[in-house]
């Protein structure tokens, strides 16, 4: 539309003519959004609000006396506020550059100001202590003119040819140096550690494959003279089973025989032994049974010959009887104990009987004869006096 005016978004759109601005300013101030401009009555300008940039490149002598050229770069732009507009456009609308120009003038003489109350270690080592310092001290003159600095940066901090700097640097260079050498001997051991590491893992791998290479090469060779043995081997083997096989048939044979010969001679040889032996020991038994019958037969002809000697022994004892006064008490009893008296007064003669009959005197056979004889008269006898006294029977 014909007189309406829209300013950028980096700009600030001054509308001089007409009424004042704001504060008793000579221009309007339009920002962010347009205007209608009557043409011929007002007059339009546009002061940039974008980020400006000044370069300083200032020769400052610190508290130590030593010159120092200090290079440094300052970001600023235009306020946003209407003051800052005001002021700005009053100062540089119709010289946009001199901004810059003026800015760096500014810094400089501030930047001679704090340097000259700092040494040179504090400023190689507190650079942004210096940017700080410069800033807050620069604030308000900047302000008066409608600028904010955003950043001051220390680029370069140079002393000529006085070498204080590299002097003040020289321990630190030393010591960089000393751990510059140090890193690069740990580098170089460890190289050489890795090479050795990497020599000895090559040795042992090589030793590694020729053991299993050798390894491989024995297990060809012993399959090979496995296979080269295999048929005497299988034949040997054979021939140990026939061997075997003819011992075990061996043995069975002499054990078959062992067993016949104790069939057809020992056991024989044994059953006619014991048909020896139960013939001796029945001919023995057969002997003795004959003995006993022989021996019990010679009793029986003893006693039988002893019995038919009787007669003769009582008469002999009744020889003996003659003259004796013999008194008889209890009738056939008396009569019966008188002779049994006789019987055993009778006794010596028959010893002497037994002597001529060849019969050894105790035996106990003819012992059993006189008992046979005493049982035959009539029991035991009581005998008083000697032989030819008198008898009294109880």
């Amino acid at each position: 539309m014909f007189g309406y005016r829209v300013p950028a978004p980096d700009e600030a759109m001054l509308i001089s003519g007409g009424k004042r601005g704001l504060g008793g300013a000579p221009f309007r101030v339009v920002t962010g959004h347009g205007k209608f401009v009557l043409p011929v009555f007002r007059k339009v300008r546009f002061l940039t609000l974008s980020m400006c940039e000044s370069e300083v490149s200032e020769t400052c002598v610190t508290k130590q006396g030593i010159a120092l050229t200090v290079r440094a770069v300052i970001a600023f732009k235009v306020g946003n506020d209407q003051e800052s507009i005001v002021n700005a456009g009053q100062r540089f609308l119709s010289d946009q550059d001199q901004m810059s120009i003026l800015t760096g003038r500014i810094f400089s003489g501030h930047l001679r100001s704090i340097i000259g109350s700092m040494t040179v270690e504090e400023i190689v080592t507190e650079r942004q202590k210096l940017a700080v310092e410069v800033l807050d001290t620069s604030k308000t003159e900047m302000g008066k003119i409608g600028l904010t600095v955003d950043s001051l940066q220390i680029q370069s901090i140079d002393d000529g040819d006085t070498g204080y700097i590299d002097a003040m640097s020289a321990p630190h260079k030393a010591a960089i140096q000393r751990q510059a050498q140090i890193a690069q001997a740990q580098a170089t051991q460890a190289s050489a550690e890795a090479q050795q590491v990497a020599a000895r893992n090559q040795a042992e791998y090589a030793r590694q494959t020729s053991i299993v290479q050798a390894q491989y090469s024995a297990e060809v060779d012993r399959a090979q003279a496995e296979a080269s043995q295999a048929g005497p081997l299988a034949q040997a083997h054979a021939q140990r089973e026939v061997l075997a096989a003819q011992t075990e048939l061996a043995e069975r044979a002499a054990e078959l025989r062992q067993q016949q010969l104790v069939a057809e001679i020992v056991k024989p040889a044994e059953a006619e032994a014991e048909r020896i032996r139960v013939l001796a020991v029945a001919e023995a038994e057969r002997m003795k049974i004959q003995a006993e019958a022989a021996a019990s037969y010679d009793r029986v002809a003893l006693d039988r010959m002893l019995i038919d000697q009787l007669p003769q022994i009582v008469k002999e004892a009744s020889a003996g009887l003659q003259g004796a006064n013999v008194n008889v008490l209890n009738g056939a009893d008396g009569l019966g104990e008188i002779a049994a008296g006789l019987v055993g007064q009778g006794l010596t003669i028959l010893d002497s009987v037994r002597k001529n009959l060849g019969t050894p005197n105790g035996d106990g056979n003819g012992g059993g004869s006189g008992a046979e004889v005493q049982r035959y008269l009539g029991g035991p006898r009581k005998q008083s006096g000697g032989d030819n006294g008198p008898i009294d029977v109880q």
